[in-house]
This record gives C-alpha cells, sequence and structure tokens, in this order.
C-alpha cells in the first residue's frame, strides 16, 4: 500500500484535501461499512442458531435457500471458504501487525527492522496466543482483552487531551460530515480519478474486512443471545463505528494538526508502519505512549490469533464451541506459519494479495447470505 496516492484526486499532502478528502475516506474505510459486513454474518448465525436451533456454523445461515443440502456438500464449501479467508485474513493482520511492531521497537530502541525481526515477532506472538489458549477462554482472551481496552482508551483520552483537543473535538462532527458529503463518490466503483488509490486501498479494506467477517461475526453472534434485531443493529452498527470514527479523528486529525499548523512533516515522510509513533513523537511523554502502542498492537494480535484459533476451530468442528483444545493449538499455529510464508513470500505485497484473494471468494458467499438473512427473518412469527 502506497501513502503517495490520495481519495478523489485529492493532491497529495494539500492541507485541505488533508481535512476533508483523507478523513472521508477513512470513515469510509473504517467505519460503518466494515460493521455492516460482519453484521450480515453475525445476524445470521444469531438468528439461525439462537431461534432455528441450528449449528452455530457459516453454514447454518443459508439453510433457508438449500434445506437439508446444507449438511452436504454445498455446505462443506461454505465452511470451508470460511476458513480458509479468516485464516488468511488473520495472517495478513498478524504481519501487519508484526511490520508495525518492528517499526516501533526500531524507533525505539533502534532494534533492525527487516523480515528477521518481523519473523521473530510472529513466533513471540503465536506463543503468547498458545499460552492463552491453554489458558483458557476466561483466563487468556478475556483477561487480556481487557487490559489491551484499558490501554487503548488510556491512549485515546491521552492523544485527546496533549493533541489538538478543540481540534479533535470539532473535527468529529465535521468529518462525518465531510464523509456523508463525499460517500457517493467514494462508494462509485468505476469510473473514478483516483484508480490507484481505490484499486490499492478501497479494495484491499474491502477483502481484509470480508475475510475477517466469519471471524468476528461469530463472536458477535455469541454474545447477541436474547437481543431484538433493532438492539442488535445499534449494537453492532452504530457503537463502534462511532468508536472508530472518534479514534481515527483523534489520531488522524491530531497528525494532520501538527502538519497544517506545526509544519510538523515527520509523519507525512515515514514508512506507513512508522507513522503512529513518529505523530506521538511530537506529543509529551513520546517514549511511553510509543511503548504502549507498541504493547496494544501486540495484544491486540495475541488476542486476534487466539480467539481466532476458536473461530476456526468452531466451524471446522460443525459448529462445536467445546471442540479439544490440541485442536485450537493446531489453527493457532497455523496461522502463525502462514504469516511467516507471506512475510518471506513478498513481506507487505504478499500479505495485501492474499487478503484480496481469499476474500474475493468470501465475498460471493456474502451475497448469497444477505438473501438468506431476509428469508429467515421473514420466516420469524410476528408479535
Amino acid at each position: 500500500m502506497r501513502t503517495d496516492w490520495s481519495p478523489l484526486g485529492g493532491a497529495v499532502n494539500d492541507p485541505e484535501a488533508a481535512k476533508s478528502l483523507a478523513m472521508a475516506a477513512t470513515i469510509y474505510h473504517w467505519g460503518l461499512h466494515p460493521w455492516a459486513i460482519y453484521a450480515v454474518l453475525a445476524l445470521g448465525l444469531a438468528l439461525f442458531s439462537f431461534n432455528k436451533g441450528l449449528p452455530l456454523t457459516i453454514r447454518s445461515v443459508f439453510y433457508p435457500l438449500f434445506g437439508e443440502s446444507v449438511w452436504g456438500w454445498v455446505g462443506h464449501v461454505i465452511d470451508i471458504l470460511a476458513v480458509v479467508a479468516t485464516l488468511f485474513g488473520l495472517a495478513t493482520s498478524l504481519g501487519l501487525g508484526a511490520s508495525q511492531a518492528a517499526a516501533g521497537l526500531n524507533y525505539l530502541f533502534g532494534i533492525p527492522t527487516g523480515a528477521t525481526t518481523e519473523i521473530v515477532l510472529v513466533v513471540f506472538i503465536t506463543i503468547l496466543a498458545l499460552t492463552s489458549v491453554l489458558a483458557g477462554l476466561d483466563a487468556g482472551v478475556k483477561r487480556l482483552s481487557e487490559i489491551n481496552m484499558v490501554l487503548a482508551l488510556l491512549l485515546l483520552l491521552f492523544v485527546i487531551v496533549a493533541g489538538p483537543t478543540l481540534a479533535i473535538l470539532g473535527g468529529f462532527f465535521s468529518n462525518i460530515g465531510s464523509y456523508l458529503q463525499n460517500l457517493p463518490a467514494l462508494s462509485m466503483p468505476f469510473g473514478r480519478e483516483d484508480s490507484n488509490f481505490s484499486q490499492g486501498w478501497t479494495a484491499f479494506y474491502w477483502a481484509w474486512w470480508i475475510s475477517w467477517s466469519p471471524f468476528v461475526g461469530m463472536f458477535i453472534a455469541r454474545v447477541s443471545r436474547g437481543r431484538s434485531v433493532r438492539e442488535f443493529i445499534i449494537c453492532v452498527l452504530l457503537i463502534p463505528s462511532t468508536a472508530c470514527v472518534l479514534w481515527m479523528t483523534a489520531f488522524g486529525g491530531t497528525a494532520i494538526s501538527q502538519l497544517v499548523n506545526d509544519g510538523y512533516t515527520a509523519v507525512t515522510e515515514a514508512a506507513l508502519p512508522l507513522q503512529l509513533f513518529t505523530m506521538l513523537d511530537a506529543l509529551p511523554l513520546a517514549s511511553i505512549t510509543s511503548f504502549i502502542g507498541i504493547i496494544l498492537v501486540v495484544v491486540f494480535f495475541v488476542t486476534s490469533s487466539d480467539s481466532g484459533s476458536l473461530v476456526i476451530d468452531t466451524i471446522s468442528a460443525g459448529g462445536k464451541v467445546d471442540a479439544p483444545t490440541p485442536q485450537r493449538v493446531f489453527w493457532c499455529t497455523f496461522e502463525g506459519l502462514v504469516a511467516i510464508a507471506l512475510i518471506l513470500g513478498g513481506g507487505l505485497v504478499a500479505l495485501q494479495a492474499m487478503a484480496v484473494s481469499t476474500g474475493f471468494p468470501f465475498t460471493i458467499v456474502l451475497l448469497v447470505a444477505c438473501i438468506s438473512v431476509v428469508k429467515g427473518l421473514a420466516s420469524e412469527p410476528r408479535d
């Protein structure tokens, strides 16, 4: 992914384009749309598992369309595509996370960057994930997730307070307005003047989110029991999207303010994995906050690897949520090996290409799932 491509033909490093188009494109990539992708599978899984009594696996979502055939080869194909998409989506994320953590370690401690450091980090993250797997869901993933959420909240509050506070708070609403204004143009798949940007960034993001949808969708479904569809939509679409907009406004708005108001160009000149740390370097307590940023990246991918292996194990076991621990150990280890193979096979380019390659076939599955979910909701009894 290159940083010299800009959305909708905006000039690179142009202050006005940064304030409007850049933040609009960021919200477009990270806000409502990915959560809508997750919501499709999550709603289908919750509906057919909790209301219809079917196994908690992707094939169950397609029961209204294929009937009993979902327990045959049709269902096998659907679940295999879900496993492959999730596996390579997690491996892509693990590789990208290792790249960013390596850049942070180099920035703080002078540790050399490159494939060797990234592979060591992948191995370290995988070992931590395996430890979490053996500790169990409550003792492992839950505690790590709680630690990560607290650290993320503290870092967010620090950036808001230490950064341009008024600009961040005001930018939250103006960025949403810019997103709504530019949404039709950003959504056009053809004839755009920023084909490099849309093909290099937007297509990758959509494939990446789609490859994560079985993973995130199943976790959302498991915590959604007892909610109405209205409550589900609010909790899955609006609340996370608002949190993402606030996060991107705080960090992105701070970097833009540093460039436009302070003339600080280090962020724009830095490589992509390093930009977070160069932005934090212009704020107080840079060493501490940068170290927290590295911890956040590592712990996030530890919990993703652990919980992702649980989801893959559940799908491959036909919906059993209490499959043997050695199976989760296998999937967790395999994710790390795939990430290492992709790093050695081409680094960032290979990671991006694999996410697109595995996300595209599952896109077809998701489109068909939309029809099936509508049919399933239509069959629900009305009050």
